[in-house]
Formats: structure tokens, C-alpha cells, sequence
């Protein structure tokens, strides 16, 4: 058994981990990343349809979700988008604004990891790949085995990520040392994930598998007004991809199917009163074979003002259930993760174990769709690679 002595370890070569150790190796520290996967940042290679969605240009913390809605922002604070664009312009990383703030690099998102692993290796950083962890104790250092070496340092560092994709190898590790070490855990869910309809909405709508048109959701006093998709089993888009992270079994979600539009004026103004000047009106702002299959689920009684107005307002008020999540298998973060009243929100230490730090998604905070959880991971991860 080989010993391998480090001022820090940190568990897990994602974004954050990979970010951590660049600030700590600046900062002349000796890091080793230890990573079970044979290559690191393999989540930032699939990230934005393999574009990497790298940052938000109006991060601010109002756009993530947490017990504790102030945890996160020292962290953001002291590294914004702005750092991060600077470390993208330093190498020359051509990039681009798709909408709402939301960062892409134009080629791919290869470029950004080869952006970190090249900062990595100038501030001195070790890192191991295919490493199978069997042991982490704590003596006069942390010592972390491994099948053939032990690694000991003052500081142990866990970006292992949440639960989210376990096929690009997500597993519960960092929560299971969280435990080991005493923390708490706020109970996991999949966020930022496809809902799943009941039977009656199913064979109601989820034949129309792929319509998509704009909306307005809402739940738990959460609304966001972005595209809305139907599968086949079901909902998705960036609409209700952001509501998920709100949504709660057993509670209904409120869809706005035309947000600001009137439905029924041009019905009101028809010539004649009827389902022909109904379809019209309706497939001049919902996309057309959804209108056509409202107006067959929900024809007015009558062509009277009262039962427009009703039209109207099933259309700006459809309320569903879903019967749950297309589950962490197609979401993109875990929400939930180690508690917040555990950690300072200056550094990401344990409050109770000195050198134990718990960054990116294993934490509790989940950002909004769009880049927020990238600039967590750089957020937290540059927080306590300048704290080592």
C-alpha cells in the first residue's frame, strides 16, 4: 500500500471538483483529484446538447432553490459569470448568447473541459482516474483507500454530484460520507425533469407528442413562463423542466396555454358564433392541432358570452397532476443534498468536522435551467479552492 501525502483530496473530477482544485493549485496548494470514472467532466461533455450551457449572464441568487435561499450567495458573489467568461476568453473559447442569458460554446463542450484539465495541470493539480474508492476515515488527517494506495491530506473535498444520469456513472457516494461524518441530508428528488401525466391526460393529449408551444406554469407560488412540450407519456421543455424543481407529489401543476392573449375575442368578433370561428381563433395562437383538440375536449354549451368566458378560462387555467418524473435516469440535477445549516456559506466547510467540505450538487442548491448549476459548481468549487 502506497502513501500518497497532499494538502488536499478532492473527491470527484466535475465541474466543481475541477474548479476547486485549479483555485487551490494556484494558491500553491498540493491536490489530487480522485475520480472513479476513466475521464474526468464526462456530465460537462453531455451538457447543452454537448455545447456545455457554461454560464448565465444574470445569475443572481434568486435563481436557485434551496432550504436556505441565502446559502449561496457569498459564493456567487465572490465568483460571477464574469470570471468565468474571462477564464473562457483567456483560451481563446469562441462562445455565444442563445436566449435569456444562457452561455453556449460554439463548437463544443470539449472546449471547456479542455479548458480545465489544461488549468489544472499549470497549477500542479494530480489527477487519478479509475479510481475505486474502499475507505475514507479520519485520524490525524483524512485518509481515503483506494485498491492499491492511501491518500492522506488535512482536507477532503466531496464533488461527487447528485443522482442525477446514473448511467454517466451518478451514484448516492457523497451523500453516504455526508452521513459517515454526521451531516444532514435533505431528502433527494429528481429536478429539472419531464413529468409524467395520469391515464386520462395521457390519452387525452400525449398523442400529440411533439407539440410544443409557449406557457406560463405554475406551482408552489413558482411560476415560469418559457416553451412547454408534450411526449408520450407525458411533459417537458424548458417550462417544465423549471416548475419540476417546485413541483411536489400529489399537488396539481397550472398551465397558462396562451400567457397575455385573449382567446375568445376573435370568436366575440366572428360574423357568426361558432366551432369554425372557434378553431380559427384558437389555432391563431395554440399551435393547431392542440386548438383542435381543446375545442373537441372542451366545446363551448353555447356561443354565449358566459360560456367564452369559460373557454377562456380553461385555457389560461388548464390544472393537471402529474403522476410523478421521468426520474433521475432524465434529470438533469438532484435537488436536495447536504443541508445547508451544516456547511459555512463562505467556504462549503463542515460547521462540526474541520477540512471537510461538500461542494457543487451534492449541496443543497439547485439552480434554475439555463446555466445556474454550472455556476454553482464554479461558485462553490472557486470558494473553497480559495479557502484550502
Amino acid at each position: 500500500m502506497t502513501i500518497h501525502k497532499f494538502d488536499a483530496v478532492i473527491l470527484g473530477a466535475g465541474a466543481a471538483g475541477l474548479m476547486c482544485a485549479i483555485e487551490a493549485g494556484k494558491r500553491g496548494r498540493r491536490v489530487a483529484i480522485l475520480e472513479r470514472a476513466s475521464r474526468a467532466g464526462n456530465k460537462i461533455l453531455i451538457s447543452g446538447g454537448g455545447r456545455c450551457n457554461f454560464t448565465n449572464l444574470h445569475c443572481l441568487p434568486e435563481h436557485f432553490h434551496s432550504a436556505n435561499p441565502h446559502f449561496m450567495k457569498s459564493a456567487l458573489a465572490r465568483y460571477q459569470p464574469s470570471d468565468f467568461i474571462a477564464l473562457v476568453e483567456k483560451h481563446g473559447i469562441p462562445y455565444h448568447e442563445k436566449t435569456l442569458g444562457q452561455l453556449f460554446c460554439d463548437r463544443s463542450a470539449q472546449d471547456i473541459l479542455e479548458m480545465l484539465e489544461t488549468e489544472c495541470r499549470t497549477a500542479g493539480v494530480q489527477m487519478i482516474l479509475n479510481c475505486h474508492i474502499q475507505e475514507i476515515r479520519r485520524a490525524d488527517a483524512f485518509i481515503v483507500r483506494t485498491d492499491s494506495d492511501e491518500f492522506h491530506a488535512p482536507a477532503l473535498v466531496v464533488a461527487t454530484g447528485g443522482l442525477s444520469i446514473p448511467k454517466m456513472g451518478a451514484t448516492s457516494f457523497g451523500y453516504d460520507i455526508a452521513r459517515q461524518f454526521g451531516l444532514k441530508i435533505r431528502e433527494t428528488r429528481p429536478a429539472l425533469v419531464p413529468l409524467v401525466l395520469g391515464t386520462n391526460d395521457r390519452a387525452q393529449f400525449c398523442d400529440l407528442s411533439g407539440v410544443s408551444t409557449e406557457v406560463e406554469v405554475r406551482a408552489d407560488h413558482s411560476a415560469f413562463r418559457e416553451k412547454m412540450l408534450i411526449t408520450h407519456r407525458g411533459l417537458s421543455g424548458p417550462a417544465i423542466l423549471q416548475i419540476s424543481t417546485y413541483w411536489r407529489e400529489n399537488c396539481p401543476i397550472r398551465i397558462d396555454l396562451a400567457p397575455g392573449r385573449d382567446v375568445t375575442s376573435a370568436i366575440r368578433n366572428a360574423k357568426e358564433r361558432n366551432i369554425i370561428a372557434a378553431r380559427a381563433a384558437l389555432q391563431a395562437i395554440l399551435p393547431k392541432r392542440l386548438a383542435a383538440r381543446w375545442l373537441e375536449l372542451h366545446p363551448p354549451s353555447a356561443w354565449t358570452n358566459p360560456s367564452l368566458d369559460e373557454l377562456e378560462r380553461q385555457v389560461h387555467e388548464w390544472t393537471v397532476e402529474p403522476t410523478g418524473t421521468e426520474g433521475y435516469e432524465k434529470a438533469e440535477v438532484t435537488a436536495g443534498g447536504v443541508d445547508t445549516e451544516e456547511l459555512s456559506s463562505k467556504t462549503l466547510e463542515s460547521r462540526e468536522v474541520p477540512g471537510l467540505f461538500f461542494i457543487g450538487e451534492v449541496v443543497d442548491v439547485t439552480g434554475h435551467l439555463g446555466g445556474y448549476n454550472f455556476q454553482w459548481a464554479w461558485a462553490s468549487g472557486a470558494a473553497t479552492g480559495r479557502a484550502l
